[in-house]
């Protein structure tokens, strides 16, 4: 079983940045499509950001020229750079291996006003 870890969440002013972490635990994983969703309270889970196999990425009108996906493959790890970040940004977030269904249990990134 493929485990994802993520990590970097916290807790950050507006107009604040942070950085996510995914770690996976078998090599190749973060080679496959990635994404990142997030869930805020009594919320439904949506899809922030993704990156195919070939480096492409897309992203979510709301976080468009705020966040970047990138990946490391040396390192076995998918990012989520955020910056500009607004309080309404505050949710766990989950990384999620597409082609898998892999999912991690979530960080949570909490923007204060």
């Amino acid at each position: 079983q493929v485990q994802l870890v993520e990590s970097g969440g916290g807790l950050v002013q507006a107009g604040g940045s942070l950085r996510l972490s995914c770690a996976a635990s078998r090599v190749g994983v973060v080679d496959s499509a990635m994404a990142w969703y997030r869930q805020a309270p009594g919320k439904q889970r949506d899809l922030v950001a993704t990156i195919t196999s070939g480096g492409s990425t897309n992203y979510a009108n709301s976080v468009k020229g705020r966040f970047a996906i990138s990946r490391d493959s040396n390192k076995n790890r998918v990012y989520l750079q955020m910056n500009a970040l607004k309080p309404e940004d505050t949710a766990v977030y989950y990384c999620n291996a597409q082609t898998y269904n892999y999912w991690g249990q979530g960080t949570q990134v909490t923007v204060s006003s």
